[in-house]
């Protein structure tokens, strides 16, 4: 049975086609109403679904500010000298989203009648309305004022991209943890996918811990070290090298593509894999021919050396990196290079996008952590590239973006903008909320002020994935948590009991 929560009134501007006041008759409990809820009522052209914008009371005993004052100057309160209590009451203005009829959703184009009834909007009509998966979505919380999980389509969720946002310490982290459960959980029957997580601080790595008291993903989820990550030059071409050293000049291109190309026909007969020092080995035994080119190729092989990244094989195999219904974290924590980390990313999303086109590999989710150093606004880096070309064309093999920032000012716009589901935290900064908003037309004003006072782990869902914008509160993490949660005092005392114990460590050993 339906929640009757008020009656439409008359306003000087309505009610409209798009707006309407009503007063709250419902009186069960001390908060009858939000900010922020749908209801339902049925109109002239359908059931409508509105959502509340404002609320505010009313008494007119309380009207006049000088009655008041006068009245509260002696000894008694107004309150106990007339029945006030009994003339407060309750307005709220709401917004009509859309009407639900047989063929789907259409728009208000005809206003509600003074004195029709307002319910809460019921989990069947809002589940509808707003396109969310009962059965098999992903489950990333609950809708805020309503008793209905957040569950997602997987494919509009996905396959257009997603964005999830937030300064530092809003939940965007332990959010992204959430998704990246819900795809571990999923069975073969409604459809798995692969995700790879490029973990720039190690936030994600608690996923493969195993627990006896925390539900257990490490059958499912693997770590890579970052420092462990080889390239096998053997698969690179020239221009693959010349991608991670731009200055590298058309005349020295071709004469590093000679060389691989005579490397490669000794690995054909016979003499084995080889790596970036056998190609620095070849280039330099070629005499005295073009000593100056060679000397500038030669300089730029050796920066990339620098990197100690190359190898003769792949590390991981791309095979290790994608596999359905499993995540493959890249613990990047260790690599303080940032040049590093591109060309690693780089190397490896080109290989999976080129192996989705294929279909040689299956349908993935990148996890990219701190987005904004791999994709950045101001200037173009080695990474860039590529990501621009997973957001344009991945949504046609079904190869994904997860894009995870606390900057969305400094991602660049081009990949941010094909993001088209937003999962958006609290952000206070005003440049970051400006860049928000151009990004997504859905988000307006009066969203983006509200943005800015979301609570730790409540976030604001626009995009594909929903069809209209909701506030949702992030369930919590079915897994162990990661370390980084852990308070000042605790890590100072760790210190401290470390130091103390390896200094009688020392001392026992004397």
């Amino acid at each position: 049975m339906k929640e009757e929560v008020g009656t439409v009134i008359c306003t000087p501007n309505g009610p409209s086609a798009g707006d309407f006041s009503f007063v709250v008759t419902n009186n069960n409990g001390s908060v009858p109403i939000q900010r922020g809820q749908f209801v339902e009522l049925d109109g002239p052209e359908g059931k409508i679904i509105s959502q509340v914008q404002n609320i505010r009371k009313t008494n007119r005993y309380f009207m006049r500010p000088d009655s008041v004052k006068e009245y509260e100057k002696g000894k008694s309160s107004l309150n106990s000298i007339f029945p006030a209590d009994r003339w407060e009451y309750i307005v709220a203005d709401a917004k009509s989203s859309g009407i639900q009829t047989d063929d789907g959703l259409d728009q208000v184009s005809f206003p509600v009648s003074p004195g029709d009834k307002v319910y809460q909007a019921s989990p069947s009509t809002l589940s509808d309305f707003l396109g969310v998966d009962q059965n098999g979505g992903v489950n990333l919380g609950k809708l805020r004022y309503h008793d209905l999980p957040a569950k997602l389509d997987l494919t509009k969720l996905l396959r257009k991209h997603v964005a999830i946002l937030a300064m530092s310490g809003a939940g965007k982290s332990y959010s992204a943890s959430v998704l990246l459960e819900e795809l571990l959980e999923r069975n073969k029957e409604k459809g798995r996918v692969a995700s790879v997580v490029v973990d720039v601080h190690g936030e994600y790595t608690s996923l493969a811990n195993s627990s006896s008291e925390e539900t257990d993903y490490s059958n499912q989820v693997s770590v890579i070290q970052g420092e462990n990550v080889k390239i096998g030059v053997p698969n690179m071409s020239a221009y693959r090298f010349r991608e991670f050293v731009p200055d590298m000049s058309g005349s020295q291109t071709r004469e590093l593509s000679r060389v691989l190309g005579e490397l490669r026909s000794e690995m054909r007969s016979g003499k084995g894999r080889y790596d970036l020092e056998d190609v620095i080995a070849k280039v330099e035994e070629n005499g005295e021919s073009h000593k100056q080119l060679r000397r500038a190729l030669l300089d730029r092989l050796y920066d990339l050396k620098s990197l100690q990244v190359f190898g003769k094989n792949d590390y991981p195999s791309w095979k290790k990196l994608v596999e359905p219904g499993k995540t493959a974290i890249l613990d990047l924590s260790r690599v303080f290079s940032i040049r590093k980390k591109r060309v690693i990313l780089t190397y490896f999303a080109r290989k999976l996008f080129k192996k989705r086109k294929s279909s040689q590999a299956p349908p993935f989710a990148l996890f990219l952590e701190e987005a904004h150093q791999f994709a950045p606004s101001q200037r173009s880096a080695i990474s860039s590239s590529i990501l621009k070309t997973i957001a344009r064309e991945g949504r046609k093999f079904y190869a994904s973006l997860v894009l995870v920032s606390q900057r969305p000012v400094r991602l660049s716009t081009t990949v941010l903008s094909q993001a088209n589901t937003n999962i958006i935290l609290r952000v206070t900064n005003p440049y970051d909320l400006d860049h928000i908003k151009k990004s997504s037309e859905r988000i307006t004003k009066d969203t983006a002020d509200i943005i800015s006072s979301l609570p730790v782990g409540q976030a604001l869902i626009v995009g594909e994935a929903v069809n209209h914008p909701i506030f949702v509160n992030i369930r919590e993490r079915k897994s162990q948590e990661a370390d980084h949660g852990t308070g000042l005092e605790e890590v100072a005392k760790r210190y401290e009991e470390k130091r103390d114990q390896d200094r009688e460590d020392v001392e026992a050993f004397m």
